[in-house]
């Protein structure tokens, strides 16, 4: 594993846990010599989890849509930044650029890039880890309503592991750095190939 992305809230949150986690996962990419991919925002967690990594001396790329440049405070000294136009740009830059995903705690756009990267798998756009970094039980809540979907026969039982679970930085990382796609999970096709 190269880099890993993170997506999360460019808020800080109700809790000083929630910037505790992104300071640990900025520090704990740079122990195992690892980049951050990251939204591109010098604000929240974002910019928490960015500084954390630079400053433990790891390399941050940042991405950015150029409409949210200046209203998420673009980060500047120290990371690599690709802007973009588009939030769609966004998200396939930062999936192309990283080999797996750790979600921190975070509101809709953190749980839209989320749940787009476990489909992406599901359906085998690409084939690398989505951890869910629980922290003071944040994500508990949306894991549930992945398990009633299971219930109610939306997910499937060889899908619902997708949204992988973990309580501490370094076993996201862990985490990340075994997963490999399920049997069975086809490669994308486009309609000639099928």
């Amino acid at each position: 594993m190269k880099r890993v992305c993170v997506f999360c809230g460019s808020m800080v949150g109700a809790r000083p846990e929630y910037a505790e986690a992104a300071v640990a996962l900025g520090q704990a990419v740079a122990r195992r010599g690892i980049g951050l991919v990251y939204g591109g925002g010098a604000v929240g967690l974002m910019g928490i989890a960015a500084d954390a990594a630079l400053g433990a001396g790891a390399e941050v790329i940042g991405v950015i849509p150029h409409g949210l440049l200046k209203r998420e405070v673009g980060h500047g000294g120290g990371v690599a930044m690709h802007v973009v136009d588009t939030m769609h740009e966004r998200k396939a830059k930062m999936a192309a650029l990283a080999d797996g995903f750790i979600v921190l705690p975070g509101g809709y756009g953190t749980l839209e890039e989320a749940v787009e990267a476990l489909t992406w798998v599901q359906l085998g756009i690409q084939p690398k880890g989505v951890v869910f970094l629980d922290v003071a039980g944040f994500w508990q809540p949306f894991l549930k309503t992945l398990d009633f979907m299971l219930a109610e026969g939306f997910v499937r039982e060889t899908q619902r592991p997708l949204a992988m679970c973990a309580a501490t930085v370094e076993e996201a990382l862990d985490l990340l750095a075994g997963f490999a796609p399920p049997a069975g999970t086809l490669p994308w096709l486009r309609p000639e190939q099928a």
